[in-house]
Protein backbone atom coordinates (compact mmCIF):
# COMPACT_ATOMS: atom_id res chain seq x y z
CA UNK A 1 0.00 0.00 0.00
CA UNK A 2 1.15 3.72 0.02
CA UNK A 3 1.42 5.57 2.85
CA UNK A 4 2.70 9.05 3.46
CA UNK A 5 5.98 8.74 5.82
CA UNK A 6 7.20 11.74 8.07
CA UNK A 7 10.91 11.11 7.42
CA UNK A 8 11.98 14.67 8.93
CA UNK A 9 11.26 17.25 11.13
CA UNK A 10 11.06 21.00 10.23
CA UNK A 11 8.89 22.76 7.40
CA UNK A 12 6.43 20.46 5.59
CA UNK A 13 7.68 20.73 2.10
CA UNK A 14 10.09 18.77 3.09
CA UNK A 15 9.33 16.53 5.67
CA UNK A 16 7.23 14.04 3.95
CA UNK A 17 7.60 11.10 1.34
CA UNK A 18 5.55 8.43 -0.29
CA UNK A 19 6.69 4.92 0.30
CA UNK A 20 5.61 1.80 -0.23
CA UNK A 21 4.88 -0.64 2.64
CA UNK A 22 3.11 -3.80 4.05
CA UNK A 23 -1.13 -3.63 4.88
CA UNK A 24 -1.37 -4.42 8.75
CA UNK A 25 -3.65 -6.93 9.97
CA UNK A 26 -6.18 -6.44 12.17
CA UNK A 27 -5.54 -8.47 15.51
CA UNK A 28 -8.43 -9.43 18.12
CA UNK A 29 -10.79 -6.48 18.93
CA UNK A 30 -9.34 -4.34 15.47
CA UNK A 31 -10.39 -3.58 12.13
CA UNK A 32 -8.88 -2.69 8.81
CA UNK A 33 -10.15 0.33 7.00
CA UNK A 34 -9.49 1.09 3.22
CA UNK A 35 -8.61 4.53 3.90
CA UNK A 36 -10.87 6.98 2.05
CA UNK A 37 -9.68 10.41 3.47
CA UNK A 38 -8.08 11.59 6.52
CA UNK A 39 -8.23 14.09 9.07
CA UNK A 40 -5.61 16.79 10.14
CA UNK A 41 -4.84 17.33 13.47
CA UNK A 42 -2.63 20.55 15.34
CA UNK A 43 -0.73 17.28 17.33
CA UNK A 44 0.05 16.95 13.01
CA UNK A 45 2.26 19.62 12.96
CA UNK A 46 3.63 19.78 15.96
CA UNK A 47 5.20 16.24 15.45
CA UNK A 48 6.09 17.63 12.02
CA UNK A 49 8.32 20.03 13.72
CA UNK A 50 9.78 17.59 16.57
CA UNK A 51 7.39 19.30 19.32
CA UNK A 52 5.04 16.53 19.56
CA UNK A 53 6.99 13.34 22.58
CA UNK A 54 3.97 11.11 21.75
CA UNK A 55 4.83 10.73 17.70
CA UNK A 56 7.13 7.98 17.18
CA UNK A 57 10.44 7.64 16.05
CA UNK A 58 11.23 8.54 12.15
CA UNK A 59 10.47 7.68 9.78
CA UNK A 60 6.44 7.46 10.96
CA UNK A 61 3.51 7.42 9.59
CA UNK A 62 1.43 9.82 11.14
CA UNK A 63 -2.48 9.95 11.24
CA UNK A 64 -5.10 10.40 14.23
CA UNK A 65 -8.24 9.55 12.85
CA UNK A 66 -9.64 8.21 9.17
CA UNK A 67 -12.83 7.49 7.29
CA UNK A 68 -13.08 4.52 4.75
CA UNK A 69 -14.40 1.21 4.59
CA UNK A 70 -14.07 -2.09 6.83
CA UNK A 71 -11.45 -4.25 4.65
CA UNK A 72 -11.57 -6.87 6.89
CA UNK A 73 -12.32 -7.41 11.18
CA UNK A 74 -10.24 -9.62 13.75
CA UNK A 75 -11.73 -12.24 15.99
CA UNK A 76 -13.80 -10.88 19.05
CA UNK A 77 -15.46 -7.93 16.47
CA UNK A 78 -19.26 -7.84 16.95
CA UNK A 79 -21.05 -5.02 15.73
CA UNK A 80 -18.98 -3.95 12.36
CA UNK A 81 -18.40 -6.35 9.63
CA UNK A 82 -16.57 -5.95 5.89
CA UNK A 83 -17.91 -3.08 4.13
CA UNK A 84 -19.00 -1.14 6.40
CA UNK A 85 -18.12 2.53 6.12
CA UNK A 86 -16.55 4.11 9.32
CA UNK A 87 -15.05 7.29 11.02
CA UNK A 88 -12.70 5.97 13.63
CA UNK A 89 -9.33 6.83 15.34
CA UNK A 90 -6.33 5.87 14.49
CA UNK A 91 -2.97 5.75 17.25
CA UNK A 92 -0.82 7.02 14.43
CA UNK A 93 -1.18 5.28 11.05
CA UNK A 94 -3.69 7.31 9.47
CA UNK A 95 -1.57 8.76 6.57
CA UNK A 96 -2.07 5.45 4.38
CA UNK A 97 -4.43 3.90 1.83
CA UNK A 98 -5.10 1.38 4.75
CA UNK A 99 -4.85 1.60 8.44
CA UNK A 100 -5.59 -0.87 11.31
CA UNK A 101 -8.12 0.56 14.00
CA UNK A 102 -9.59 -0.29 17.85
CA UNK A 103 -12.92 -1.78 17.23
CA UNK A 104 -14.22 0.52 20.06
CA UNK A 105 -12.88 3.77 18.44
CA UNK A 106 -15.02 2.60 15.09
CA UNK A 107 -18.19 3.47 14.58
CA UNK A 108 -20.43 3.23 10.83
CA UNK A 109 -21.28 6.55 9.53
CA UNK A 110 -23.67 7.54 6.32
CA UNK A 111 -22.32 7.38 2.57
CA UNK A 112 -23.43 11.19 2.54
CA UNK A 113 -20.72 12.33 5.21
CA UNK A 114 -17.50 13.75 3.30
CA UNK A 115 -14.17 12.89 5.19
CA UNK A 116 -13.80 16.45 6.72
CA UNK A 117 -17.08 15.75 8.32
CA UNK A 118 -16.17 12.17 9.81
CA UNK A 119 -13.06 12.30 10.40
CA UNK A 120 -13.80 15.89 12.73
CA UNK A 121 -16.77 13.44 14.52
CA UNK A 122 -14.21 11.04 15.40
CA UNK A 123 -11.55 13.33 17.17
CA UNK A 124 -12.30 17.06 17.15
CA UNK A 125 -16.11 16.09 18.57
CA UNK A 126 -14.54 13.05 20.62
CA UNK A 127 -12.49 15.61 21.96
CA UNK A 128 -15.01 18.22 22.33
CA UNK A 129 -17.70 15.93 24.08
CA UNK A 130 -15.18 14.13 26.69
CA UNK A 131 -13.98 17.55 27.50
CA UNK A 132 -17.72 19.45 27.85
CA UNK A 133 -19.60 16.33 29.13
CA UNK A 134 -17.33 14.20 30.65
CA UNK A 135 -14.71 16.02 32.70
CA UNK A 136 -17.07 18.84 32.84
CA UNK A 137 -20.75 19.24 33.41
CA UNK A 138 -21.74 21.95 31.69
CA UNK A 139 -25.33 23.63 33.22
CA UNK A 140 -27.35 26.45 31.59
CA UNK A 141 -26.46 29.74 32.15
CA UNK A 142 -22.39 29.20 32.78
CA UNK A 143 -20.11 31.51 31.46
CA UNK A 144 -18.14 29.68 28.97
CA UNK A 145 -14.80 30.78 27.30
CA UNK A 146 -13.58 28.90 24.36
CA UNK A 147 -10.08 29.64 23.13
CA UNK A 148 -9.90 29.18 19.54
CA UNK A 149 -13.17 28.81 19.13
CA UNK A 150 -13.29 28.95 15.50
CA UNK A 151 -10.90 25.94 15.30
CA UNK A 152 -12.13 22.03 14.53
CA UNK A 153 -12.41 21.45 18.94
CA UNK A 154 -13.79 25.20 19.58
CA UNK A 155 -16.54 24.82 16.84
CA UNK A 156 -17.62 21.45 18.46
CA UNK A 157 -17.32 23.26 21.96
CA UNK A 158 -19.42 26.11 20.81
CA UNK A 159 -22.22 23.81 19.53
CA UNK A 160 -22.05 21.87 22.44
CA UNK A 161 -22.40 24.99 24.86
CA UNK A 162 -25.32 26.45 22.64
CA UNK A 163 -27.22 22.85 22.94
CA UNK A 164 -26.77 23.64 27.23
CA UNK A 165 -27.65 26.65 27.23
CA UNK A 166 -24.49 28.65 28.28
CA UNK A 167 -22.95 31.87 27.47
CA UNK A 168 -20.25 31.91 25.41
CA UNK A 169 -17.50 34.22 25.14
CA UNK A 170 -14.79 32.71 22.22
CA UNK A 171 -11.58 33.75 20.53
CA UNK A 172 -10.25 34.36 17.32
CA UNK A 173 -7.87 35.90 14.97
CA UNK A 174 -9.45 37.24 12.36
CA UNK A 175 -12.60 39.53 11.65
CA UNK A 176 -14.06 36.87 9.00
CA UNK A 177 -13.46 34.00 12.12
CA UNK A 178 -15.06 36.93 14.64
CA UNK A 179 -18.16 37.22 12.47
CA UNK A 180 -18.25 33.20 11.70
CA UNK A 181 -18.20 33.17 15.96
CA UNK A 182 -21.32 35.05 16.19
CA UNK A 183 -23.37 33.47 13.17
CA UNK A 184 -22.61 29.84 15.53
CA UNK A 185 -23.78 31.79 18.40
CA UNK A 186 -21.03 32.67 20.81
CA UNK A 187 -22.38 35.86 22.06
CA UNK A 188 -19.22 37.51 23.11
CA UNK A 189 -16.69 37.03 20.45
CA UNK A 190 -12.92 38.45 21.03
CA UNK A 191 -10.24 39.30 18.60
CA UNK A 192 -6.91 37.95 20.62
CA UNK A 193 -4.88 39.91 18.30
CA UNK A 194 -5.97 42.63 18.59
CA UNK A 195 -7.66 42.83 22.83
CA UNK A 196 -6.34 41.08 25.53
CA UNK A 197 -8.81 38.48 26.16
CA UNK A 198 -8.63 38.66 30.15
CA UNK A 199 -9.69 42.53 30.33
CA UNK A 200 -12.28 42.03 28.15
CA UNK A 201 -13.51 39.10 30.03
CA UNK A 202 -13.23 40.98 33.28
CA UNK A 203 -15.43 44.17 31.45
CA UNK A 204 -18.39 41.63 30.00
CA UNK A 205 -18.54 40.02 33.36
CA UNK A 206 -18.48 42.81 35.46
CA UNK A 207 -15.26 41.61 37.11
CA UNK A 208 -17.21 38.45 37.81
CA UNK A 209 -15.28 35.87 35.27
CA UNK A 210 -16.09 32.30 33.67
CA UNK A 211 -17.22 29.47 34.89
CA UNK A 212 -15.30 27.15 32.30
CA UNK A 213 -12.19 28.04 30.03
CA UNK A 214 -11.36 25.48 27.30
CA UNK A 215 -7.98 26.10 26.52
CA UNK A 216 -6.23 24.69 23.24
CA UNK A 217 -3.36 27.72 23.36
CA UNK A 218 -1.99 27.12 26.60
CA UNK A 219 1.22 29.33 27.73
CA UNK A 220 0.24 32.97 29.14
CA UNK A 221 -3.21 32.09 27.98
CA UNK A 222 -3.20 29.85 30.98
CA UNK A 223 -1.96 32.32 33.24
CA UNK A 224 -4.43 34.93 32.46
CA UNK A 225 -6.94 32.68 32.04
CA UNK A 226 -6.63 31.73 35.78
CA UNK A 227 -7.20 35.31 36.94
CA UNK A 228 -10.51 35.24 35.17
CA UNK A 229 -11.82 32.10 36.42
CA UNK A 230 -14.24 32.58 39.00
CA UNK A 231 -14.79 30.52 42.31
CA UNK A 232 -15.64 27.10 41.51
CA UNK A 233 -14.16 27.79 37.69
CA UNK A 234 -12.45 24.97 36.07
CA UNK A 235 -9.85 25.09 33.21
CA UNK A 236 -9.80 22.13 30.74
CA UNK A 237 -6.30 22.27 28.25
CA UNK A 238 -6.36 19.89 25.64
CA UNK A 239 -3.40 21.64 23.92
CA UNK A 240 -0.34 23.85 23.77
CA UNK A 241 -0.67 25.38 20.27
CA UNK A 242 1.56 28.70 21.08
CA UNK A 243 4.22 26.57 21.98
CA UNK A 244 4.32 25.01 18.42
CA UNK A 245 6.09 27.99 16.30
CA UNK A 246 8.41 28.70 19.45
CA UNK A 247 11.61 27.94 17.15
CA UNK A 248 14.30 27.74 19.80
CA UNK A 249 15.10 26.87 23.28
CA UNK A 250 15.24 30.31 24.82
CA UNK A 251 11.55 31.12 23.43
CA UNK A 252 10.35 27.50 24.20
CA UNK A 253 11.96 27.83 27.79
CA UNK A 254 9.90 31.45 28.07
CA UNK A 255 6.33 30.18 26.88
CA UNK A 256 6.82 27.24 28.85
CA UNK A 257 7.02 29.43 31.95
CA UNK A 258 4.24 31.84 30.50
CA UNK A 259 2.24 29.12 32.18
CA UNK A 260 2.68 30.25 35.69
CA UNK A 261 4.22 28.14 38.81
CA UNK A 262 1.18 27.03 41.10
CA UNK A 263 0.94 25.16 44.09
CA UNK A 264 -2.05 23.12 44.88
CA UNK A 265 -3.38 25.44 47.57
CA UNK A 266 -3.85 27.98 45.66
CA UNK A 267 -6.60 25.75 44.00
CA UNK A 268 -7.70 24.38 47.03
CA UNK A 269 -8.20 28.09 48.80
CA UNK A 270 -10.14 29.53 45.43
CA UNK A 271 -11.69 26.08 44.40
CA UNK A 272 -10.60 26.56 40.95
CA UNK A 273 -9.46 23.01 39.09
CA UNK A 274 -7.39 22.33 36.33
CA UNK A 275 -7.98 19.49 34.00
CA UNK A 276 -5.68 18.02 31.64
CA UNK A 277 -7.04 16.25 28.59
CA UNK A 278 -5.33 13.90 26.06
CA UNK A 279 -7.44 12.08 23.71
CA UNK A 280 -4.36 9.57 23.43
CA UNK A 281 -4.52 8.42 26.69
CA UNK A 282 -8.08 8.11 27.04
CA UNK A 283 -7.83 5.58 23.86
CA UNK A 284 -5.00 3.64 25.41
CA UNK A 285 -6.54 3.44 28.58
CA UNK A 286 -10.17 3.57 29.01
CA UNK A 287 -11.30 2.19 25.25
CA UNK A 288 -14.06 2.03 27.16
CA UNK A 289 -14.80 5.54 27.79
CA UNK A 290 -13.57 6.91 24.26
CA UNK A 291 -16.25 4.33 22.71
CA UNK A 292 -19.30 5.82 24.64
CA UNK A 293 -17.89 9.11 23.46
CA UNK A 294 -17.88 8.51 20.27
CA UNK A 295 -21.69 6.99 20.07
CA UNK A 296 -22.76 10.21 22.20
CA UNK A 297 -21.28 12.01 19.18
CA UNK A 298 -23.11 10.37 16.89
CA UNK A 299 -25.96 10.22 18.33
CA UNK A 300 -26.15 13.87 18.62
CA UNK A 301 -24.71 14.38 15.21
CA UNK A 302 -27.96 12.51 13.68
CA UNK A 303 -29.92 15.15 16.05
CA UNK A 304 -28.61 18.10 14.43
CA UNK A 305 -26.76 19.48 17.77
CA UNK A 306 -23.52 18.40 15.97
CA UNK A 307 -22.59 19.64 12.81
CA UNK A 308 -19.39 19.70 11.54
CA UNK A 309 -17.65 22.60 9.20
CA UNK A 310 -15.43 21.48 6.62
CA UNK A 311 -12.77 23.53 6.57
CA UNK A 312 -11.02 22.20 3.43
CA UNK A 313 -9.87 18.77 1.49
CA UNK A 314 -6.74 18.31 0.23
CA UNK A 315 -5.28 15.88 -2.43
CA UNK A 316 -2.58 13.61 -0.80
CA UNK A 317 -0.18 15.10 -3.29
CA UNK A 318 -1.12 18.44 -1.38
CA UNK A 319 0.23 17.30 2.07
CA UNK A 320 2.56 19.73 2.82
CA UNK A 321 0.06 22.21 1.57
CA UNK A 322 -2.20 20.89 4.30
CA UNK A 323 0.06 21.09 7.20
CA UNK A 324 0.69 24.75 6.11
CA UNK A 325 -2.19 25.34 5.63
CA UNK A 326 -3.40 24.06 9.48
CA UNK A 327 -0.07 25.57 10.77
CA UNK A 328 -0.72 29.17 9.73
CA UNK A 329 -3.89 28.98 11.23
CA UNK A 330 -5.95 29.50 7.98
CA UNK A 331 -8.90 26.93 8.41
CA UNK A 332 -12.17 27.57 9.91
CA UNK A 333 -13.57 24.11 10.77
CA UNK A 334 -11.64 20.56 9.94
CA UNK A 335 -8.97 20.18 7.10
CA UNK A 336 -8.68 16.70 6.03
CA UNK A 337 -6.89 14.36 2.43
CA UNK A 338 -8.18 12.25 0.48
CA UNK A 339 -6.32 9.46 -1.39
Amino acid sequence: MKAIFLTKTGAAKNAFEQRETPIPEPKAGEVLVKVQGFGLNFADVMARKGQYQDAPPLPSILGYDVCGFIESVGADVKHLSKGNRVAGMTRFGGYAEYAVLDARACVKINDSMNSAEATALATQYCTAYYSAAEVVNLHKGDKVLIHAAAGGVGTALVQYCKHKGCEIFGTAGSEAKLKLLKENGVHHPINYTTEQFDEQILKLTDGKGVDVIFDSIGASYFKKGIKVLAAGGRIVGFGAADMSDAGNIFVTLKRGLGFGIYHPAEFLMSSKALIGVNMLRIADNKPEVLQRCFENVIRMYNEKVFQPVTGKIFKVSEIADAHEYLEMRKSIGKIAVEW
